[in-house]
């Protein structure tokens, strides 16, 4: 089972108008191999109590790697939390090479954070919608 965009668009539009998405590639053909899996996207006007919801569904979905709702830039993060420690934060220039760099080496995190994405959006589209 693999995650479409527009199931991950429509699932966040419940509770706010998306006006940027982003959800890399499962899968890279060229190099045969998983790839590991995030989402980023922004609220035309983000509300805190979104922000708490997703971050109760990370807490209590039982999930296979760990997993943040980064919120530190403009657009919300949702990636595995060991990106970010490898990377030293979204700031810093390797998040790119530390992305690569596990894409490569642990096929079964790419496998595992797929399945947790799949999972993470499933939830957020059955939550009751905030007012």
């Amino acid at each position: 089972m693999s995650i479409q965009s527009t199931q991950a668009i429509q699932a966040l539009s419940r509770f706010g108008n998306v006006s940027w998405f982003k959800l890399p590639a499962e899968y890279n053909p060229f190099y045969d191999y998983p790839q590991v899996s995030y989402m980023g996207w922004r609220y035309t006007s983000p509300r805190e109590e979104v922000a708490q919801l997703i971050d109760d569904i990370l807490r209590k979905l039982p999930t296979q790697v760990e997993w943040t709702l980064d919120r530190t830039r403009r657009n919300w993060l949702l990636v595995p939390t060991r990106l970010l420690r490898e990377a030293h934060g979204l700031a810093d220039p390797s998040f790119s090479n530390v992305v690569h760099s596990i894409n490569v080496s642990d096929p079964d995190f790419c496998r595992n954070s797929l399945s947790d994405l799949e999972l993470i959006i499933q939830k957020i589209q059955q939550v009751s919608i905030i007012e």
